[in-house]
C-alpha cells in the first residue's frame, strides 16, 4: 500500500502544486484568458486562496509522510483536496462547463487518501 500511496500521492501532489502555483502567480485576467473562465465568477483574492489551498494540500500530502512527523496529516490533506475538487466540480457544472478534469482529480485525491489511511493501518 505504501508504494501505491507514493506513486498516486506524488502524481496528485505534483498536479495540485502546478495548478496552485499557476493560480498564485498569474493575475486573474491572465487565468481567464488561458481558459479558466470560472475565475470571472470570483474575486482575485478568492482565486489566490484556492491556489494557496492547492499548494498547501500538495505539500501536506508529501511532507508529513516523507518526514515521518505526524504522517496522519498526509491522507487528511488528500481528503481536504477532495473537498476542494467537489467545489470545483460544482462550479463547472453551474457554469455548464466540462467538470471531468475536476472529477478526475477528485477521484485521484480520494484514492490518495484511502491509500494513505491504509498504509498507516497496515
Amino acid at each position: 500500500m505504501l508504494i501505491a500511496f507514493w506513486i498516486v500521492g506524488g502524481l496528485v501532489a505534483l498536479a495540485f502544486l502546478a495548478a496552485g502555483l499557476m493560480k498564485l502567480v498569474r493575475p486573474k485576467a491572465a487565468l481567464a484568458d488561458s481558459g479558466m473562465a470560472w475565475t470571472e465568477d470570483f474575486a482575485e483574492p478568492t482565486v489566490k486562496l484556492i491556489g494557496a489551498a492547492e499548494v498547501l494540500g500538495a505539500i501536506g500530502i508529501v511532507l508529513p509522510a516523507l518526514t515521518g512527523i505526524a504522517p496522519i496529516l498526509s491522507p487528511i490533506a488528500a481528503s481536504a483536496l477532495v473537498l476542494v475538487m467537489v467545489g470545483a466540480a460544482v462550479v463547472h457544472v453551474r457554469r455548464s462547463e466540462n467538470p471531468t478534469p475536476s472529477l478526475v482529480l477528485l477521484v485521484l485525491a480520494a484514492t490518495t487518501a484511502v491509500l494513505g489511511f491504509a498504509a498507516l493501518l497496515g
